[in-house]
């Protein structure tokens, strides 16, 4: 692996103990970047709020570059790479959250244009929450949503499962090294994830599935997302703990309702009485999301840059905003007329999958070129 001497730094720093996320970040703005702090003298160094005496000490004695590289040489036997937050392909919805990952350790293809929507729920799912987990999923993945979980047992598995199935995308983020598959029984789901998706983690390799990791790893699931939804969840669940992360992050929440009588529909009811909203299919979750996808990220690497620029309306874009569009969505913009036209005649007529055409409708729904309409109709939106 060719040794990326910017990342070797970042990952240098982070891993000297008791600098978390908000220390390194107030370090980097105070020295310039990571490879700087280390060329700092202690006085400076501890005129950083929130360096005491030990993480000086660690900082300037700092010899475990060794330790470094090998890591690295790990992740690049299995095909991992790092995105430091001051990377453009760091995920722009997961920039914006409060304790944000530094590092993000990543198997598989993260995508700017992913439209992402996290399903969580029990790790003891019912045949009911099964099915209702598989019919969500497969549905957002058809209409080109990318789904997210966290790779557990039970509700995370079958979201994974149903994107999959729809040959759509969806993101596992672990609690755990890359190089580490938790639960073991999920190593062939997690292979299919990276190949239709990605597997990420704040984790470096080595790093075991500790109980505290996945409440921290919540965060970055919901942080990912536009809209987090609880299938099953008990009074104590998880996923009651990912649900407010969501609504901390301006996040909306949704939740299937379930049998009155099972105490695996208590947290998504108690979801639903704090205002969560409930939905029964798909198009439930992108009537509330879509409008807030008229937003892109700003192009750049500036890790502080939280900007945002809007996305333009079909009557101010110019001819060559037109011919910079991907091929085939100029294809299917010349198939869609001021008529209806429905997304199977798109389909056959393109000779796309289904899932690649349903992606690209939505983006160019966001983009203002196209209007849809009820029943799965398009139109052009000149």
């Amino acid at each position: 692996m060719m040794i990326d001497e910017h990342v070797k730094y970042w990952m240098a720093l982070k891993s000297i103990e008791g600098i978390g996320n908000a220390l390194f970040e107030a370090l980097v703005r105070r020295f310039g970047s990571p490879a700087a702090v280390f060329d700092a003298d202690r006085r400076d160094l501890s005129a950083v709020a929130g360096s005491g005496a030990k993480i000086v000490d660690a900082v300037v004695s700092f010899r475990n570059m060794d330790g470094i590289l090998r890591r690295l040489d790990a992740l690049g036997r299995i095909g991992a790479s790092v995105i430091t937050l001051d990377n453009e392909e760091y995920p722009f919805l997961l920039r914006n959250i409060f304790d944000r990952p530094v590092l993000l350790y990543v198997r598989g293809q993260l995508r700017k244009e992913d439209v992402t929507v996290a399903i969580v729920g029990s790790r003891h799912a019912s045949a009911y929450g099964r099915y209702a987990t598989d019919k969500i999923s497969r549905d957002l993945a058809l209409r080109g949503v990318t789904v997210a979980s966290g790779l557990a047992r039970g509700i995370d598995s079958c979201a994974h499962r149903g994107a999959l199935a729809a040959r759509g995308r969806t993101l596992a983020v672990l609690g755990s090294g890359l190089d580490i598959v938790y639960p073991p029984e999920n190593e062939k789901l997690l292979a299919e994830i990276i190949e239709q998706g990605a597997v990420l983690t704040e984790y470096p390799p080595q790093t075991q599935p500790l109980p505290h990791h996945f409440p921290a790893r919540n965060r970055i699931i919901s942080g990912l997302s536009y809209g987090v939804v609880v299938v099953e969840a008990g009074e104590k669940s998880g996923s009651l703990i990912t649900a407010r992360l969501a609504m901390e992050q301006g996040r909306e929440v949704f939740a299937i309702p379930g049998p009155i009588d099972s105490a695996s529909s208590r947290g998504a009811h108690h979801l639903i009485r704090q205002g969560a909203k409930l939905i029964e299919n798909a198009d439930d979750i992108l009537e509330e999301i879509l409008p807030q996808v008229q937003v892109v990220p700003a192009t750049g690497a500036a890790a502080d840059t939280q900007k945002t620029i809007p996305v333009a309306s079909a009557e101010t874009r110019s001819d060559g905003e037109k011919e910079a569009l991907p091929e085939h969505e100029k294809n299917l913009l010349e198939m869609i007329s001021r008529d209806k036209i429905h997304a199977d005649e798109l389909i056959a007529g393109s000779g796309l999958a289904a899932a690649d055409v349903s992606s690209a409708l939505i983006r160019l729904e966001l983009k203002g070129y196209v209007v849809q309409h009820p029943g799965k109709y398009f139109s052009s939106a000149k």
